[in-house]
């Protein structure tokens, strides 16, 4: 596989010039050092005032070269607010290493949400029709090589009021996300009237709603089972990319946003 070649913008906002100025230092001396990518350029742009409690902002340009591994991981730690993707216009993932990419994505966004708290937040799904449940194997496969699906398994903690409603719950949430559900199991018990286990579901999706899932999720176990070679467009990789970027971005920045609505 061939490397990746991407521009992060990393974007910084503070009430404080002096500590975004301390702030996107910190982050190009860090950048300077990075292992897990080849950093090419730096560009840090002046800090600019406008509007509003984070009234002082700025954004860093990095151009960057890698494994799709190790320009993931690099999202993961600077949470950039956009990636662009410049080279290549495809690229071939075969199913063990992305499963192995797919469990540091989990490992790390579990650690913030355990830290920061939930992302996965959804309107009333009162209306939202019960979705399917179980497909052919024709047409699982029609899925996989005509709209280039990917079968998978996950296991996710779940909890919530009683099984019957973290059920109910589960199935639209994920068919909102835009997953077919080919099988579903849900084990656990109730403690001090909350329900709480582990729910197993076999999934159909595109590559980006996987990466979407494992995102918010965090599951317990990861298994890809077909097909075992999956082939992802630059846009795709771009959008990818970027939604990753925007979740640790949200978790990471919960604190200065709690602390300054505090203090108005």
């Amino acid at each position: 596989m061939g490397k990746i070649e991407a521009i992060f913008y990393i974007e910084g906002l503070s009430n404080d010039k002096k500590a975004l100025e301390s702030a996107v230092e910190n982050i190009v001396r860090e950048l300077k050092g990075e292992t897990l990518v080849e950093v090419l350029e730096i560009n840090p742009e002046d800090i600019m005032e406008g509007e509003g409690v984070l009234k002082y902002s700025s954004v860093i340009e990095a151009k960057v070269r890698g494994t799709f591994e190790g320009v993931v991981n690099a999202v993961l730690k600077y949470g950039p607010a956009i990636v662009e993707v410049l080279a290549p216009g495809k690229i071939e993932l075969d199913s063990k290493s992305l499963m192995k990419i797919l469990g540091d994505v989990s490992l790390v966004m579990g650690k913030l949400m355990n830290k920061f708290g939930s992302l996965a937040a959804y309107p009333d799904l009162s209306e939202i029709p019960e979705p399917r449940i179980g497909y052919s194997r024709e047409e699982i496969e029609s899925l996989i090589l005509d709209d280039r699906y990917i079968r998978y398994r996950l296991v996710i903690e779940v909890s919530g009021k009683d099984k019957a409603s973290v059920e109910e719950t589960m199935k639209k949430a994920l068919s909102l996300e835009g997953c077919l559900i080919n099988l579903m199991a849900l084990e656990g018990s109730e403690e001090d009237g909350e329900f709480k286990g582990l729910l197993a579901v076999e999934l159909l999706s595109n590559f980006e709603t996987l990466f979407q899932l494992v995102g918010k999720y965090a599951p317990v176990a990861i298994s890809i089972l077909e097909p075992e070679i999956i082939d992802v467009t630059a846009g795709e990789l771009q959008n990818t990319l970027t939604d990753l970027g925007g979740f640790v971005n949200e978790l990471t920045s919960r604190p200065v946003k709690k602390a300054l609505m505090s203090n108005q």
